[in-house]
């Protein structure tokens, strides 16, 4: 059991969408996410990256902490606070969407520094109590972005990012062929979501 889950099982679930633009896909598979979660009782904060205000480009790099504005402030808050972290987003030019990037980048950057010039300055293992699930959507086959193109993007985030602050174990779901999906399609992604949530997965 996770540092907050408590005894009957329910987590702390922090989704973040990062899809720029409201009312995508992205954004009505979260809600959906969030509603089967919140169904089977657990303690969910949707984030929809599109609704915060904040710079997303890592303007100092990590010479020194580029002061969180009060969204990333709050958001980092909850990032600290939940036991598994739900991202989901489209696949854009190979990656994700750059306002995704942006917003990890800048919301990681004052712990990161802050663990640099440390005793623990090699273990860079944040949040080592933490599990999460990456939900992608992309215009071709989940079949051809794994073997033809390699999951970069995928690998790059579970790997590079989220399993070397510690979190893991990182889940993923991808679904292909979005842009023209099918009702009955839709229809059936979402109720996976449904369940994902009310599993906490």
């Amino acid at each position: 059991m996770s540092r907050n889950e408590d005894c009957a099982g329910r987590s702390k679930i922090l989704v973040v969408v990062g899809h720029p633009q409201r009312s995508s896909l992205c954004e009505a598979l979260a809600q959906e996410y969030v509603r089967g979660a919140r169904g089977a009782g657990h303690d969910v904060t949707l984030l929809c990256l599109a609704d915060l205000t904040f710079d997303p480009i890592l303007r100092e790099g990590y010479r020194r902490v580029q002061e969180l504005e009060p969204d990333l402030d709050r958001a980092a808050r909850n990032l600290a606070d939940c036991d598994h972290l739900v991202l989901v987003f489209p696949l854009w030019c190979g990656d994700m969407p750059a306002l995704m990037k942006g917003f990890i980048e800048r919301i990681l950057q004052p712990s990161l520094i802050a663990r640099r010039n440390t005793e623990g300055a090699m273990n860079w293992r944040l949040f080592s109590d933490k599990t999460a699930h990456i939900v992608m959507t992309m215009g071709m086959p989940v079949s051809v972005y794994r073997l033809w193109y390699g999951a970069h993007a995928l690998k790059l985030l579970k790997k590079n990012i989220l399993q070397f602050i510690g979190i893991k174990p990182v889940h993923e779901t991808l679904f292909g062929m979005a842009a023209d999906v099918p009702r009955e399609k839709r229809e059936g992604w979402l109720k996976q979501m449904h369940a994902l949530g009310a599993q906490a997965k």
